[in-house]
């Protein structure tokens, strides 16, 4: 009997069997030049049993691999600059709504106190209880977005504003362009 065997085909693993020798031969003749080999060339296949045929390696090589990441890194990059871009405009956004919220405080005050809070003053006196307020005006000092302080600036009550609430931004320092410009009290009320 011969060797028989399926035909290969592309990801599927052919097997190769291998009949058993005649039972009158003597097992003792038979010498290792006379055993088939696999067909994938790899080692010799026992008598009798079934083989699986090694699959023919599929990888990628280096350039392919080295194109996906440039690939991987290019998309990385361009989704990084527009959340960057959206984040910044959260934070203005944040600071506008917590200056807002400020200056809802500074009127309740006036209102109560007949005046604006001084610049020594400055904002920390709404966080604290008083004859004419018993309640605190707001519960804590607010913090920009960027870890800063915000800055209050008492102009005198005849000014027009009469007070400012800065936010300098992301440097925190005063002026600056994009996501370092300057947020103020004033460019709420002119909205």
């Amino acid at each position: 009997m011969g060797a028989i065997g399926w035909p290969r085909r592309s990801g599927a693993t052919a097997w190769t069997t291998y009949a058993e020798p005649d039972a009158c031969s003597s097992h003792d003749s038979l010498d290792d030049a006379d055993l088939p080999v696999a067909a994938s060339g790899i080692g010799r296949a026992a008598k009798g049993v079934a083989q699986p045929m090694a699959p023919r390696a599929r990888a990628f090589s280096l350039v392919e691999i080295m194109i996906v990441i440039v690939i991987i890194g290019m998309l990385a990059g361009v989704v990084s600059l527009n959340v960057r871009g959206y984040l910044n405009k959260a934070r203005k956004s944040t600071a506008r709504n917590e200056i807002a919220t400020v200056m809802h405080a500074m009127e309740m005050f006036q209102a109560a106190n007949g005046r604006y809070p001084t610049t020594d003053e400055g904002i920390t006196i709404l966080t604290k209880p008083s004859v004419k307020c018993p309640e605190k005006l707001i519960d804590k000092l607010p913090i920009d977005p960027w870890g800063n302080a915000y800055v209050y600036k008492y102009n005198g009550a005849t000014a027009d504003p009469p007070y400012e609430i800065v936010c300098y931004g992301s440097d925190g320092k005063e002026g600056g362009e994009g996501p370092e410009s300057d947020i103020s009290s004033t460019d709420l009320k002119e909205k």
